[in-house]
């Protein structure tokens, strides 16, 4: 049965007859599905690439690419091989229904059917898809949440670490400039010695909420460890990486955090180092050399590695 509050499955009827496509939309509409058709197993296959249905409806026997053929383009497309195929045949020979399952149809439907029959048939591959779409849809929820930091809501290191390496590779292969900035909060056991660890944390999640701000769409930001964050800046030059740092650094110190009425003043300190390099490591190595130099120089700057300047 549909859910009444949901959105109601479509099923794409492909039959070349005219009349069985009026009799199979006739009882489906009546169950609440929506029901598309396509005429033959071509336009099937291009209504599926521009809006896949639920489920597909596949008469065997067709001019042009019969069902087989049909359901083997279906299955080596990863967009459409999920997609449950349920044949209509009026081929009563077993080796015949078969092919078609050892083929990744998901059911069949012999012709004539009563329908009741067919009406369950569709409802149990509208389930299976349905199933199929909530375990895909979870298994995302699951993997960004393994790639994400809890507490800044920004990407961990795994997803960093991954990140770095295509966009380094994306750098080599179109010869672009690709920068790393390595930030550090000044001074962060302070703020967790002098106000608590709830504070500390609320600090960290305040720079991350602000660090976005800074950022374009395409730049990769994320915590690297403790109070140090990796800011990623694909097709960026020194001198624009060091514009944007310069930008999240003025951003931190211009406005204390406020937490739990009280103000707490941080200053950022950076590395900045420019790529692509050898091996991310490496540039990862530099951007650590910028940050350590920055420290040594008083903190609250940007500084850029040695072996990074033009």
């Amino acid at each position: 049965m549909i859910d009444p509050g949901a959105e109601p499955p479509t099923v794409l009827i492909t039959d070349d007859s005219l009349v069985i496509r009026a009799v199979v939309r006739s009882y489906l509409e009546a169950e609440g599905y929506r029901v598309v058709e396509a005429v033959d197993g071509s336009a099937a296959l291009e209504y599926c690439q521009q809006s896949p249905p639920d489920v597909i409806l596949l008469d065997i026997e067709m001019p042009g690419l019969d069902g087989y053929e049909v359901l083997a383009e279906l299955k080596a497309d990863p967009l459409l091989r999920d997609l449950p195929v349920v044949f209509l045949t009026t081929l009563t020979d077993m080796q015949d229904v078969l092919r078609g399952l050892r083929g990744g149809a998901h059911d069949y439907l012999k012709k004539p059917f009563e329908p009741a029959e067919l009406v369950a048939r569709v409802a149990a591959a509208a389930h299976v898809k349905k199933l199929q779409d909530q375990l895909r849809q979870r298994n995302a929820e699951l993997d960004l949440l393994s790639r994400t930091d809890a507490l800044t809501g920004l990407h961990n290191r795994r997803h960093l670490e991954e990140e770095l390496a295509r966009l380094q590779s994306d750098a080599v292969r179109h010869d672009d400039p690709l920068c790393v900035l390595l930030l550090d909060i000044d001074h962060f056991k302070r703020v967790n010695d002098g106000h608590g660890h709830p504070a500390g944390d609320a600090v960290l999640s305040g720079f991350a909420e602000r660090l976005r701000g800074e950022l374009r769409e395409e730049d990769v930001a994320g915590r690297w460890g403790g109070e140090e964050f990796l800011v990623v800046l694909p097709r960026t030059d020194l001198d624009g990486a060091l514009i944007v740092a310069n930008r999240i650094r003025m951003a931190v110190e211009i406005r204390p955090f406020l937490v739990a009425g009280v103000e707490i003043p941080v200053t950022v300190s950076g590395g900045c180092a420019l790529g692509p390099v050898g091996n991310v490591d490496g540039l990862i190595r530099l951007a650590d050399e910028g940050l350590y130099a920055a420290k040594e120089d008083g903190r609250n700057r940007i500084q850029v590695a040695a072996l990074s300047r033009p």
